[in-house]
């Protein structure tokens, strides 16, 4: 059971959010290219969200990243989060954060970034996940699922039968929480992903390493969006519109 409930009428009602295609700019793994450049190139891609995370920037620089990276893909009609830093979004303009369940608590992101933002949270097990009902988030985003090397994890990969129990327990808790899944995820396992459960994929490696980011992004988007077709799920599941 979840360790404390909402009441359903002030219960924070997730905001649509595409998750097929999560890309995460992060400028130790971009081989040292532009970000903002490497934003444009995983839109035209297919990419349906975008997260900036940079663990090593001072403050006055991570804003401005941010702000170069918002303009780079204005108009293309994808959001940017900030990574754990809700003064960053703030001070930048991004379209909210993701937080960790170490950071900042959701609650307080919302009341600082208002109702409007998009707020996402990390779940990690089963418990986690049917917490996530009395939080104030748009999207969960369940891991790791599998060995990475974009971001040191005590904590052993879930695997797939993990992230299909986590998927179950938030869909019991909070059956209109958005779901993505994180770690290690690449073309040869994104469909096995979407088959436990996920609605989108959230990668570094498979589109930000790649030699053509574009076509690396486009390829794994057809994956993602054939696997939730199997499942039975239209184009542009989760948003109401394709890409």
């Amino acid at each position: 059971m979840p360790a404390s409930t909402t009441n359903p009428e002030t219960r924070h009602s997730p905001r649509p959010v595409d998750l097929r295609l999560y890309a995460i700019l992060d400028p130790e793994r971009s081989r040292g290219r532009p970000l903002p450049e490497l934003a444009r190139a995983a839109i035209a891609g297919g990419v349906t969200l975008l997260q900036y995370r940079d663990k090593y920037a001072d403050t006055r620089p991570f804003v401005a990243n941010a702000r170069a990276i918002l303009a780079a893909i204005a108009g293309t009609g994808v959001p940017l989060l900030i990574n754990d830093r809700v003064d960053v979004a703030l001070a930048a303009g991004a379209d909210g954060v993701h937080v960790g369940q170490d950071d900042m608590t959701p609650a307080d992101a919302r009341r600082l970034l208002g109702p409007d933002a998009i707020v996402g949270l990390t779940l990690n097990n089963v418990q986690e996940a049917a917490d996530a009902a009395r939080e104030p988030i748009d999207y969960g985003c369940i891991g790791g699922v599998f060995a990475t090397s974009s971001k040191d994890n005590p904590k052993p990969p879930i695997g797939l039968g993990g992230l299909a129990d986590v998927v179950a327990s938030a869909q019991r808790y909070a059956p209109h929480l958005p779901l993505a899944a994180i770690a290690g995820i690449d073309e040869t396992n994104a469909a096995a992903v979407i088959a436990a459960g996920a609605e989108g994929v959230s990668v570094i490696s498979a589109i930000l390493m790649a030699d053509d980011v574009t076509l690396a992004a486009r390829r794994l988007r057809a994956i993602v969006d054939n696997s939730l077709a199997a499942r039975g799920r239209p184009a542009g599941y989760g948003q109401g519109a394709d890409q």
